[in-house]
């Protein structure tokens, strides 16, 4: 079986066979998987990683219709979106339910497909920190993944105590076949295609929410004092954003400006001058939480979005700068603060 149909079909596993061949019409696939010859009996962990990353695409702009919208006329216009990296949230608190206490939920599962820690980005003002893991086989070609942790213990004492009535419900969509798996993977870089196709729906599930319904009351105290907790708690570790990397991005936000697209207001240079990002704002999305007399109510709040990113050589390194930029991130998380939405 061709490798590009064994990808399709391992993307299939985890969204159905519409969703895979939807995807694979409309990104990039890296030539360089090639490289990674898979047998009848082994699957390469970067099949594996681009799989994930494919799954998530989707996931994302089945969430952000703008975002659906700007892919399909990429490829009407006869170009493929190029996804640089998307972006997760998480946070940095004993009580997490089920789940390993920030960042270290992704870690178990990202670094055994390749993912490394590469630079830690202060997020002082937010109260966070961001860490860039990059797929090492093909880390310019693979999407990044942009994994941030909330800090609790540097707000309030009702802020904390909030955040623990959120998140301590949460479940772990892991069970012990696909740590076991995981394992195998980091040992070896490969598992069967079998092993694939049971982990990857897991992996997929992973990038949700896994906490059980907000008080409306913790959700308006969270956002006092930080709109990306707020965000947390109706959306937990649902993908953030994606990010399609283009080759002009003024020319990019001309475009969707003129058809009024919901652009950020500027775009974000990086103190290198090398990378530049902006954004559409966040889609408003419905979400339940449970008001003052613990009935189901449902209210408007920021969801997803969709980046664009432009990046260029480093001529040090001659090589692509695939490095981010705490202030240009700080910008960029602006999208999803409900005080910014009206």
């Amino acid at each position: 079986m061709p490798t590009s149909t064994r990808l399709l079909n391992l993307v299939a596993s985890a969204i159905g066979q519409p969703a895979a061949s939807w995807v694979f019409a409309h990104v990039e696939i890296p030539e360089g998987l090639q490289e990674f010859a898979n047998s009848e009996q082994a699957l390469h962990r970067a099949w594996l990683a681009e799989a994930l990353n494919l799954c998530l695409f989707h996931k994302l702009v089945e969430a952000v219709p703008a975002g659906r919208t700007y892919v399909a006329e990429q490829l009407m216009q006869g170009r493929k979106v190029n996804f640089d990296h998307g972006a997760i949230r998480t946070v940095d608190w004993p009580e997490n339910g089920d789940l390993p206490r920030g960042r270290l939920a992704f870690t178990r599962l990202l670094e055994p497909l390749g993912f490394t820690d590469v630079r830690t980005y202060p997020l002082t003002k937010l109260n966070m920190t961001g860490y860039a893991y990059r797929q090492q086989d093909l880390p310019a070609d693979i999407a990044q993944l942009f994994v941030s942790e909330l800090h609790p213990g540097r707000f309030s004492e009702a802020f904390q105590q909030a955040v623990s009535r959120v998140v301590e419900s949460s479940r772990d969509p892991l069970q012990a076949e696909h740590l076991s798996i995981l394992k195998g993977l980091r040992l070896t870089r490969h598992c069967s295609p079998e092993e694939a196709r049971t982990l990857l729906p897991a992996l997929y599930r992973a990038f949700d929410c896994q906490h059980s319904v907000v008080r409306e009351s913790d959700y308006q105290l969270l956002l006092r004092e930080s709109a990306e907790m707020a965000w947390i708690a109706t959306e937990g570790n649902r993908f953030n954003h994606l990010t399609d990397r283009v080759r002009d991005l003024e020319r990019v936000v001309a475009e969707q400006r003129a058809k009024d697209r919901p652009m950020k207001d500027s775009i974000e240079v990086s103190s290198s001058r090398r990378v530049m990002q902006t954004a559409y704002k966040a889609v408003q999305v419905q979400r339940t939480f449970l008001n003052a007399t613990g009935q189901r109510v449902q209210r408007e709040v920021p969801g997803s979005f969709v980046e664009f990113i432009q990046r260029e050589i480093d001529d040090e390194s001659d090589q692509l700068d695939l490095h981010f930029d705490s202030s240009n991130a700080q910008g960029i998380f602006k999208m999803t603060d409900s005080r910014n939405a009206r």
